[in-house]
């Protein structure tokens, strides 16, 4: 149990918190929100130690392991997957003082250390690191790789990686996905949902949180409120808190009067139901949660170009890559005004190559083929390493000043206010400015030039909730072009019409939406990880060079080893179909729970019941998902004896 005590908290003069108290429950996953400098992170060092608060106190059990990812790594040496092994430090200890007792000779100390290396299952770890080496992203290439030879993103997810292998019982994670992709999310996802410790972390990602969280803490008025329930269930509480805030409701109307305007465009494509249906839901979700959001401080729009082409962009007969390495071939498409494209694909497969591609990044990104614009192509790029070319001694309002000189001040500053830079911050040099501050720059930058064509890589790194929420609104009015790639999926959900699969190095339209994307993944994944499993072996593991007794040895072990399995595997079907079921029972529940009347005074009973319900789903749902863990990590050992006993 992690326990706050009339906790008080100032930085730089200014209370984070005052009398704060929360009682954290063993297994809880709770997510942490609120505003930008609310003091999110301060909580994280208190609790690590490394702040001390001005009154109260925070409790640990005794004993407890807390682990926590960093937010840096030096370059170094060591390879990725030592770098993920250091995380494990009773392991580190143990094999050091295993080193130190063979040197001294000293075989009492030996054989114990072997023992105590054994209980932590030490001869697995190297496997373990791997594993999620690979479920975050890298090849396995990668593990032999020092630290140094990585980008700062991938250090970043080496971090994460090293957070993970360490044995806790509290985890604490500081915007895990920031640098993730989005097949890398829905990976950490699944880690998460089975770790048996408590869980504490910061995030901007609504799916991320709803996927995740069983409770969500927020920073409100130097205080901290808990809620019960995922990212979703908080907006509905807070929104039933703040329903009543007359200020708030014209504004709410706006956004849901957008949100129609956006549907009644879309649905006039009638090859387009399915995603129109989900635009439909979102709808009757903003009318319950707008009011959580009334107290953002950003609103913008994208200004549409003044002038448009038909089509945008074309590429006929492409092939792109870098150097001599070919990376996409046969491309041929199409961007026409108002086409709204999401990229999905593996890590790797080639997205920010297709819109490198896209926008003529070079002449030799496009090694084959034609690229054609229209007379009137206007391209606004937003990529993360673009923040690179901002003019760090310049201010926000500078950067729009020089792109416009004619613009009047007072045009510029309201233009600026809707991304949140008012009086001295809008005249300041952007260089001390935040990851996410600078990310807001850019974007206003390209608003400010009016594109009719979008070409955004992952744009919602860094950006907060309520930023994240006026970019969603603002791409749902934008009347241009737009091919984006993003993990956040509630901004896909919401802003684009089509997906394109890029993969094996072709692009190819993709008919479903985000749920059988996730499932594709799965299935491709699975898939490879039998490949690999039933890849040919050499000759001479395959029982060359045998006695027939050998031969008949060899066979028995393979059936009994097969034999073992059966029941294992068969039990693994049962509880993915009950998960399947659950899964669809939840999804039931959430659209049940998106009727407003439920939140009136009648519908309190009502409320309560599906809430429940929810709740006994989602408790059932976890029971089930560390069972399948356990069927599965058994089956692992299994097949790893079975394969010992083909080669041995």
């Amino acid at each position: 149990m992690l326990t706050l005590s009339e906790l008080s908290l100032q930085r730089g003069g200014q209370w984070l918190l005052e009398n704060a108290s929360l009682t954290i429950q063993p297994g809880q996953r709770v997510a942490i929100v609120g505003a930008n400098g609310a003091g999110k992170s301060s909580l994280f060092q208190l609790i690590l130690g490394q702040l001390a608060p001005e009154h109260g106190g925070v409790s640990l059990p005794g004993g407890c392991r807390v682990a926590h990812m960093a937010q840096e790594v030096e370059a170094s040496q060591r390879s990725a997957r030592d770098f993920v092994l250091d995380g494990d430090h009773d392991l580190r200890r143990l094999e050091a003082a295993l080193a130190a007792a063979e040197a001294a000779g000293d075989d009492h100390a030996c054989a114990r250390l072997h023992g105590e290396l054994d209980a932590h299952e030490a001869w697995s770890a190297p496997r373990r690191a791997e594993a999620l080496l690979r479920g975050l992203g890298f090849v396995d290439s990668d593990a032999e790789r020092p630290v140094s030879a990585f980008s700062g993103g991938w250090r970043i997810r080496l971090n994460l990686a090293q957070a993970l292998m360490r044995p806790s019982d509290l985890l604490l994670l500081d915007e895990p996905t920031n640098h993730l992709d989005l097949d890398a999310c829905l990976w950490l996802e699944n880690w998460l949902r089975r770790y048996p410790g408590t869980l504490l972390f910061i995030s901007h990602d609504r799916d991320f949180m709803d996927r995740v969280a069983t409770h969500v803490v927020h920073f409100y008025q130097r205080n901290l409120q808990l809620y019960t329930g995922n990212y979703s269930a908080f907006e509905v509480q807070r929104s039933e808190r703040l329903a009543q805030q007359q200020a708030g409701y014209e504004r709410q109307q706006a956004q849901v009067a957008e949100i129609q305007r956006f549907i009644a465009r879309f649905k006039a494509k009638a090859s387009k139901a399915k995603q129109a249906q989900s635009r439909v839901k979102a709808l009757a979700r903003m009318e319950l949660i707008a009011p959580a959001h009334i107290d953002s401080p950003f609103r913008f729009e994208f200004p549409m170009a003044e002038k448009v082409s038909n089509p945008l962009l074309s590429i006929r007969g492409g092939r792109a890559g870098y150097g001599d390495t070919v990376i996409l071939d046969g491309l041929n498409l199409s961007l026409l005004p108002g086409s709204r494209i999401g990229l999905l694909g593996p890590n790797g497969a080639g997205k920010s190559t297709l819109i490198d591609a896209l926008r003529g990044a070079s002449d030799t990104t496009l090694m084959a083929g034609e690229r054609t614009t229209g007379e009137h192509l206007a391209i606004g790029y937003f990529a993360q390493h673009q923040l690179e070319s901002l003019d760090l001694d310049a201010s926000p309002f500078l950067h729009l000043q020089r792109l416009t000189p004619k613009a009047s001040e007072q045009s510029i500053r309201n233009f600026l206010g809707g991304f949140n830079f008012h009086g001295d911050e809008a005249l300041s040099p952007i260089r001390q400015f935040s990851g996410g501050e600078k990310a807001r720059v850019a974007l206003a930058v390209i608003a400010w030039q009016r594109p009719n064509l979008l070409l955004l890589d992952e744009p919602t790194n860094h950006l907060d909730l309520e930023m994240r929420q006026a970019l969603t609104m603002a791409l749902q009015g934008f009347e241009g072009a737009v091919v984006v790639v993003s993990h956040d999926r509630h901004l896909l959900r919401n802003t684009v019409d089509d997906f394109w699969l890029v993969c094996d190095g072709k692009v190819q339209p993709y008919e479903g939406d985000l749920e059988d994307y996730e499932r594709w993944l799965a299935e491709r994944r699975t898939t490879e990880e039998k490949s690999t499993a039933e890849a040919p072996r050499p000759a001479a593991q395959a029982g060359a060079g045998e006695s027939a007794e050998d031969r008949k040895q060899r066979k028995r072990q393979e059936a009994a080893a097969r034999q073992a399995l059966s029941p294992h595997r068969k039990r693994l079907q049962q509880l993915e179909s009950q998960m399947d079921a659950l899964q669809g029972q939840l999804a039931s529940l959430e659209q049940a729970l998106s009727d407003a009347s439920l939140y009136e005074a009648a519908g309190k009973e009502r409320l309560k019941q599906r809430l429940a319900e929810q709740a006994a789903a989602r408790k059932e749902l976890e029971t089930l998902e560390m069972d399948w863990l356990e069927v599965g990590e058994t089956i692992e050992r299994l097949e790893k004896e079975l394969s010992l006993a083909i080669s041995g």
